[in-house]
């Protein structure tokens, strides 16, 4: 399914998303695989229990018997016929700065990835396709690891306290403020964990007799806080604006359930860009439902801060919209800026009320002083304010190195999801087997990639997910490419029905599609 909004209307500018239809036999191959583990799991654990199966591999360890099971019957099982033989796919660990490139500690099992054991050796100069790294602030040298070494000496790592108490340093106030300049809003509050700003948060500002309507595709933090709140919630389809309004009509023509009592507040959960799909929201369609319901709007710009825009000042940058017609904005310091924490930006009346009231604010211990120093400057080399045109550049090598490498990729054959201006790249594996296949090929390559399926994506959507840096130099892309193309076949990904073309001659905006065979 591809989504194209040309210029006009509520757009500024092209929005083009293509989300193409798995192919049918890929799909009924997928759940066959699927069957087929769980058919033999299931009787493998019959014949143990009778004891004519002799591998005890897919079982829990001896030490681990005399426990209560910590899963579920569903969760035990799969976890130990399924997710145990890819399990080395994850959790890789790295010995250097997450930057273009990592150093990877090699490890081997000897008991089927139940335990590990680090060989001593370690891997050098892996491309690093999976951090979040967008803007290439990851890094051990230049002017924000001087300036957070600086601040280190002199602040210490730690401050002990919360905001509240003792732990409300000038470097805190100096970041919120330079927050809200960057955010364009009024006021901004910074808390020391992206996944609490959210689920901490949210209880705050709705509770009983609420209403949240939320993306079904919606970031875990998103979903915890919406549930925390006790607020009732209602879920619309992935950036489904008929969905969406809906939803709305139906909240106001009804109310609340029994009573028919108007909602107290209803408040339309949104992230800037979906890290497993790679879509972008649908922001103007989103604001223009927002303002004709009089709801509230809840952004979450924990993906598209500093990588969308040509500012790097996120999604309501990158539609070119008025930061004031969102409510709620928030956004993370853990990707673009190369740190850690969160914050929430809007009306000053909106931050005073969460100092006050969020559990993050009253709790929490503050943002370690290192880590706050490391923000400021890089805010404030993607401004422009530390004399340089450093951050400009790196948000336009980002949005160049996007464009290329979803193009290549689309060229070769491969689906791919999601948005053309969005750094994450989903790539579509969809059988089981390939998920851990695809993960192994790539790092004997020395190629660094995330591999993700069921639960965190639907059961016949397995996927790889590339994320795009400006720190990633043109021969990098290259060799990554080259290296996924010759995975791609020889593990047959290659699904996609609609090729692209590559033209040389051919306009920057425009697609070109070549129907193939099937």
């Amino acid at each position: 399914i591809n989504h194209i909004v040309h210029n006009g209307g509520l757009y500024k500018r092209p929005f083009n998303e293509a989300f193409e239809e798995t192919p049918m036999l890929v799909a009924v191959l997928t759940y066959v695989g699927y069957g087929v583990l769980t058919l033999f799991g299931y009787l493998r654990d019959f014949m143990r229990q009778w004891k004519i199966e002799k591998c005890q591999n897919a079982t829990e360890r001896e030490e681990q018997k005399d426990f209560v099971p910590l899963y579920q019957d569903f969760e035990n099982f799969y976890n130990r016929n399924l997710y145990m033989r890819i399990r080395d796919s994850w959790n890789r660990p790295i010995c250097s700065v997450p930057g273009a490139k990592v150093d990877m500690m090699e490890r081997v099992s000897h008991d089927y990835n139940w335990t590990f054991t680090y060989t001593g050796r370690v891997i050098k100069g892996i491309i690093n396709m999976g951090s979040y790294n967008y803007l290439g602030f990851a890094q051990k040298t230049g002017a924000c690891q001087e300036a957070a070494a600086k601040v280190l000496s002199q602040y210490g790592a730690g401050v002990c306290s919360t905001r509240q108490e003792m732990g409300n340093l000038d470097k805190h106030e100096e970041l919120e403020k330079l927050v809200a300049r960057f955010l364009g809003v009024e006021s901004a509050m910074a808390y020391g964990m992206g996944f609490a700003t959210n689920s901490m948060n949210i209880p705050a500002l709705v509770g009983k007799g609420c209403l949240i309507l939320s993306d079904e595709l919606n970031h875990a933090s998103l979903v915890l806080g919406a549930r925390l709140s006790g607020a009732t919630i209602r879920i619309f389809k992935h950036n489904n604006m008929q969905s969406l309004e809906k939803l709305l009509k139906d909240a106001i023509v009804h109310g609340q359930p029994r009573t028919r009592r108007p909602w107290k507040k209803i408040l339309i959960l949104v992230e800037g860009i979906y890290s497993m799909e790679g879509s972008i929201v649908r922001l103007p369609e989103v604001i223009a439902l927002k303002k004709k319901y009089k709801s509230y709007l809840y952004l979450d710009e924990a993906h598209s801060i500093g990588a969308l825009g040509p500012s790097g000042r996120g999604v309501v940058d990158y539609f070119g919209l008025n930061p004031e017609d969102v409510d709620v904005m928030m956004g993370t310091f853990t990707k673009s800026f190369g740190a850690a924490g969160g914050y929430i930006g809007g009306k000053k009346e909106l931050i005073d009320y969460l100092r006050t009231y969020s559990h993050s604010a009253a709790y929490a211990t503050s943002m370690s002083p290192p880590v706050v120093e490391q923000i400021i400057t890089s805010v404030k080399c993607i401004m422009g304010e530390d004399g340089t045109t450093i951050g400009e550049a790196r948000v336009q090598q980002l949005a160049e190195n996007t464009r290329y490498f979803r193009r290549r990729l689309k060229e070769m054959g491969f689906i791919i999801y999601g948005n053309e201006d969005s750094p994450v790249v989903p790539l579509m594996l969809y059988m089981p087997a390939k998920i851990g296949a695809f993960g192994r090929e790539m790092l004997k390559r020395n190629i660094g990639v995330v591999v993700v399926g069921f639960p965190a994506t639907p059961i016949i959507e397995s996927r790889a997910r590339f994320c795009l840096s400006a720190a990633h130099t043109k021969e990098m892309l290259d060799t990554a490419l080259k290296e996924i193309n010759e995975v791609g076949d020889l593990l047959q990904l290659k699904y996609s029905r609609r090729r692209l073309v590559p033209l040389l001659d051919r306009p920057f905006d425009e697609t070109t599609y070549e129907e193939t065979e099937d």
